[in-house]
């Protein structure tokens, strides 16, 4: 049985008439997931309730308290923008939050089986730094999920592959001074945010940053994987991959040049389980609703078909 944390609180994010962010995201994946022939190895779970101090404390170790404070106050006095693509409803604070507990969820699924599990919850989180959100992200998931990892006792280091289509800035941002943790991206450039440049190597060696040109396929991200994130990602030794799961590099997508079929993301999925079987997959981007499903069913599949 491979685990999906999902709630139809994500749904409560309101981005707001023609948004690309919007929730019908997730009720395109659930369903293409509940009908798939393989609908009954999946394990529908919910997140843990944001109750307790668990998500705050590990919130609060990324994010500065100025950037909650302004988060949380613009979500009670009834929503508003960040900037103009990053929107917040009235329930985005307490969704972001729980996004966040599905994350370290998905942790610790992981850690207790040694198999994969997919996290399907929104905001997404790559472009959310320190101080801001941004690019349609409110908090740093993945970030905050590495770092809640590295908590438990068995964890030593922990690597991020982040295959948006968008360079994940918050994310490198955050956990780029820490040696304990890899950052590998592989993203359009030159393409929002503008960063992500081959140059950017994190402050141990511990980033690996692939630019691709607008119309690469799976052939130049074949390459990619073979020759540049496999090497990185394994000689990391990681104890545990999160990987921030993006889907629009489909050609499809409408935010982005790069010409990837749904199916490619089964081949991803399969040079993932290469490295290691404890795999948090978190979603992340993907615009286009019938790629984006696609996509999904195609990395869920690969972790079925690799990991009985």
């Amino acid at each position: 049985m491979l685990p999906i944390i999902y709630s139809e609180a994500f749904l409560r994010h309101q981005t707001g008439i023609g948004h690309p962010e919007k929730p019908e995201r997730l009720t395109a994946i659930v369903g293409a997931l509940k009908s798939a022939p393989w609908a009954s190895e999946l394990l529908w779970e919910l997140p843990t309730p944001v109750d307790s101090d668990r998500v705050l404390k590990m919130v609060e170790t990324i994010h500065s308290l100025e950037h909650l404070e302004l988060l949380k106050m613009i979500a009670t006095t009834g929503g508003g923008a960040i900037d103009a693509d990053t929107p917040i409803s009235p329930d985005s604070y307490d969704v972001a939050l729980l996004a966040v507990s599905a994350w370290l969820d998905g942790v610790d699924r992981v850690l207790t089986t040694g198999k994969p599990a997919f996290v399907l919850a929104r905001p997404p989180g790559h472009h959310a730094t320190r101080d801001d959100a941004m690019g349609f992200c409110l908090l740093s998931n993945a970030a905050i999920a590495a770092h809640y990892a590295l908590k438990q006792p068995q964890i030593q280091r922990v690597a991020i592959l982040d295959w948006d289509v968008h360079h994940g800035n918050g994310t490198q941002a955050i956990v780029e001074s820490n040696p304990q943790i890899a950052y590998c991206s592989l993203h359009q450039f030159p393409c929002y945010p503008g960063t992500g440049r081959a140059s950017e190597r994190g402050f141990y060696e511990n980033v690996l940053n692939l630019p691709m040109l607008a119309h690469s396929t799976i052939t130049e991200y074949q390459k990619a994987f073979s020759d540049r994130v496999v090497p990185f990602l394994t000689q990391f030794q990681p104890d545990l991959l999160i990987v921030s799961a993006g889907y629009d590099a489909n050609a499809l997508d409408p935010l982005a040049s790069i010409d990837l079929q749904p199916q490619d993301y089964g081949i991803f999925t399969d040079y993932c389980l290469q490295i290691t079987n404890r795999v948090v997959f978190g979603l992340e981007g993907g615009y286009h609703l019938p790629a984006l499903a696609q996509s999904v069913q195609a990395t869920i599949a690969s972790c079925l078909k690799n990991t009985p």
